[in-house]
């Protein structure tokens, strides 16, 4: 039998001084969040989010820095090593914004260091909200429709898409993706932040993205 929500613990592998906002979602929708730096700690959890933060040290993925900015490799090295613990023990982790770019990279993806270049780019510490489409018949499809409208702040994106990785979300603007699963682990990513959607400007409740740890089967997806 499954827990109950709030029952559910679900380890959140960041920097304790940075995880409030994802600390306060996961309480306000009655989960138990375990904030820590520990990958074997995290993996005797429910559940793991990977948070939002600065970018992913640009060698994990093959290249030189070229524009990537906030690198806290000792923070990557645990967060990845996090990540592999929970697959293997058949764990749900949901990647928020670098987290879903880290899952990415995990499975051999690569990061566009830079959207300069791309129409829709962050150049402030302010959420951007725009309109995306979604994958029909796909888990986020279920929750919010054929469009959203979400919020980013980011100035990286996914390049070249990790083995076994789909996109389900793509920006209406340039296309960037903006959500990915694995075709059969259970990871969800997410270029956006549910923690702090202002349902004002969306319509939408990020908080309906949680109910993806209260499934067990990641073809849910």
């Amino acid at each position: 039998m499954s827990l109950p929500f709030s029952q559910k613990k679900i380890a959140i592998l960041g920097r304790p001084k940075y995880t409030a906002n994802y600390e306060r979602f996961l309480s306000e929708n009655s989960f138990i969040p375990l904030v820590t730096l520990n990958p074997g700690e995290a993996a005797a959890c429910d559940g793991l989010i990977l948070p939002g933060g600065g970018d992913i040290t640009p060698a994990f993925f093959g290249q030189k820095n070229k524009g990537s900015r906030n690198i806290d490799t000792e923070l990557d090295i645990l967060q990845f090593h996090a990540l592999e613990l929970c697959l293997n023990n058949n764990l749900p982790v949901l990647g928020i914004c670098k987290g879903m770019q880290l899952i990415n990279v995990a499975f051999g993806g690569t990061i566009v260091q830079d959207m300069e270049n791309l129409h829709l780019h962050q150049t402030t510490d302010l959420d951007l909200y725009h309109d995306t489409t979604i994958a029909p018949c796909s888990f986020l499809y279920s929750l919010y429709g054929k469009t959203a409208r979400v919020n980013s702040c980011h100035h990286q994106c996914i390049a070249r898409l990790g083995k076994g990785l789909n996109v389900l979300q793509k920006s209406c603007d340039d296309e960037c993706p903006e959500a990915i699963c694995h075709e059969t682990l259970p990871i969800l990513g997410v270029q956006w932040h549910p923690e702090r959607l202002d349902i004002r400007q969306t319509k939408l409740s990020g908080a309906l993205l949680l109910s993806w740890f209260s499934i067990s089967a990641s073809n849910a997806l």
